[in-house]
């Protein structure tokens, strides 16, 4: 699309994640992107010691992104400017699997989640000068059994080098799928970004034109 609001309104996606700028642009192409610089797991420390419910921490960490990037803007900026911030958690039983730090990391938190089934949350923020506006996209993925076809799998898969940038170890968009049987709700929302979600959203902050 060319162009999606009826007023002058820009996008700023609040992530650096290739894979979020590729799904946001199904939804427009005519957005920039300006990262947030925060402590992601000091966050999650103080959510936790908070006892923010682990289904709502990226939705947390979605809105201080976008607000660390928002509040960087002129108060001309912010009038013209819609920000969006995501952030994704993989939960299994009620533990948050983060990016793994090394090889024997990726290799046991993908083993672990073998034959059982594990959630993904995107939570989003949207912010603009006249307010704002949170969300979680919640997709259930189980995974193959931790057969021996399975474990030379993940063998396979933390020497590509692909596990280390991605929250829980893998990527359903590359050969991570390879370990997945099934999954039930928003794929996108797995990749890192719930598009047609998020397309609603934004609809309900600055309206589409209808032409």
């Amino acid at each position: 699309m060319s162009k999606i609001f009826k007023e002058n309104k820009k996008i700023i996606l609040a992530s650096a994640s290739p894979r979020r700028r590729e799904l946001l642009s199904m939804i427009t192409e005519d957005f920039e992107v300006f990262t947030a610089d925060i402590d992601e797991r000091e966050a999650e420390i103080e959510m936790e010691e908070k006892g923010v419910p682990v289904l709502k921490v990226s939705e947390h960490l979605a809105l201080l992104k976008a607000r660390a990037v928002f509040e960087f803007l002129s108060e001309e900026e912010q009038e013209r400017y819609l920000v969006i911030g995501a952030d994704t958690s993989v939960i299994l039983d009620g533990v948050i699997y983060g990016k793994p730090v090394d090889r024997p990391d990726a290799e046991r938190m993908l083993s672990s989640m073998s034959g059982k089934v594990h959630v993904v949350a995107t939570g989003v923020a949207l912010i603009t000068a006249n307010g704002e506006n949170t969300f979680t996209e919640v997709t259930s993925v189980e995974f193959n059994p931790l057969d021996l076809y399975q474990k030379w799998l993940i063998s396979d898969y933390c020497k590509s080098g692909s596990p280390y940038d991605k929250a829980g170890a893998y990527g359903i968009q590359d050969k991570g799928a390879l370990l997945i049987k099934k999954i039930d709700g928003d794929y996108s929302n797995v990749v890192g970004l719930p598009v047609a979600r998020l397309a609603r959203e934004i609809s309900y902050m600055v309206q589409y034109p209808l032409e």
